[in-house]
């Protein structure tokens, strides 16, 4: 079975609204107009059961199908990012400093779309609850709704997602059994010396000797103290120090992040980097602390569900346009915390050429919303088929 044709039909006006939400973005919790223009949408679609102010501003939507049976989870994030929109297009964001630079608008759009057909249909058993979620770009809005329950609140058993793939093809889908993304990890290592004149040292504590030492010593803990085939990233990607040429700092500070999938490779690099930080400390007899925070865990598929999402997917686009032992990669996802509560998948959907995400000219492709919207449709009815 293709795409549905009656959401196939609906995607000039999901274009609209995709369009609405890229010109109306807003930040992690603070989502009162986007909410507020989802649940207007879930109301004029003829869903009553409409659960609004969950971590805030989130929704959790209920369509009752035929007759009894589980409830599975839909969800989609809602959330912009802090980035000066630089795409030229007619619908650009109208709040500067803010857009939606990786598809959350999209995503949206795609459960509305599906969320449309299915309170139509009800060519399923059970209950399908409609996620769409605040705070995905920092803040963790997926924890948050986990820990306020939705799951048993409204007898979720299984849940999905999707994300788009800027530079993969056009409405291919991408998921794999087991881990998907990688856990994400912050350190901040803070340095304090004793500054002076630069033509002086010896009466400096130099902090940046120190942090140079630090940052050639972290790159060790990928390349000596790690299996070269298990998948690690630790990156430095800042270095602050300095206010002028003749002048030794008094302070200096490296910050950065960590990529994992095991949680026994998190604890290896969180003690390494102690060491190496407390190590180099002793050494260039200087003060240096280490704050290292740990962020999403590793979003992890249930191998069954993935591989029926796969098979959900395949009838959606065909088998060929479907990979569902796709290698892993190490971005970082809330819906980790949602896999952890409960069973169910991730996948990406190719978007087709174009700036990647996150990039201050990208941009939703609004031709694969029906391709999504019909994959979240498909995967209720076949998911919870009638008697």
């Amino acid at each position: 079975m293709p795409v549905i044709n009656s959401i196939a039909a609906l995607q000039p006006e999901m274009q609209e609204w995709r369009r609405w939400l890229h010109r109306n973005p807003e930040l992690q919790f603070d989502l009162e107009k986007t909410s507020g223009f989802v649940a207007e949408k879930l109301r004029a679609f003829g869903i009553t059961e409409i659960h609004e102010g969950i971590a805030q501003t989130g929704i959790v939507a209920i369509i009752e199908g035929q007759g009894p049976g589980p409830t599975i989870g839909l969800r989609a994030d809602m959330d912009a990012l802090p980035i000066p929109e630089a795409t030229g297009v007619d619908h650009a964001s109208e709040t500067p400093g803010k857009m939606h630079a990786c598809g959350h608008d999209g995503h949206t759009t795609m459960l509305l779309g599906a969320a449309k057909y299915l309170a139509e249909t009800r060519n399923f058993a059970g209950r399908v609850a409609l996620i769409f979620q605040p705070a995905e770009e920092g803040g963790g809005g997926g924890e948050v709704m986990v820990q306020e329950g939705i799951m048993d609140r409204f007898e979720i058993e299984q849940v999905y997602g999707i994300h788009n793939a800027p530079n993969f093809a056009e409405g291919q889908f991408f998921t794999t059994p087991g881990p998907i993304m990688a856990a994400v990890d912050t350190f901040h290592i803070d340095i304090t010396g004793k500054g002076g004149h630069g033509a002086m040292p010896h009466e400096t504590k130099d902090p940046i000797v120190a942090a140079l030492g630090i940052g050639n010593a972290i790159q060790t803990i990928v390349s000596r103290n790690h299996y070269a085939l298990d998948e690690l990233v630790v990156s430095i990607t800042q270095i602050h120090t300095g206010t002028a040429d003749n002048i030794v700092p008094g302070t200096a500070f490296l910050g950065g992040t960590v990529r994992t999938f095991d949680p026994v490779v998190q604890d290896m690099v969180e003690r390494r980097l102690g060491q190496i930080v407390a190590g180099h400390a002793e050494a260039y007899d200087v003060e240096a602390t280490l704050r290292y925070e740990r962020g999403y865990p590793a979003t992890v598929n249930d191998a069954e569900r993935a591989a029926f999402a796969a098979k959900v997917a395949a009838d959606v686009v065909g088998e060929d346009a479907v990979t569902a032992d796709n290698p892993r990669e190490m971005g970082a996802e809330d819906f980790s915390y949602m896999l952890e509560a409960r069973p169910g998948a991730y996948l990406f959907l190719g978007a087709g050429d174009g700036p990647v995400l996150h990039h201050p000219e990208y941009d939703f492709n609004d031709e694969i919303s029906p391709i999504g919207a019909s994959f979240f449709a498909r995967m209720v009815e076949i998911a919870q088929p009638v008697g």
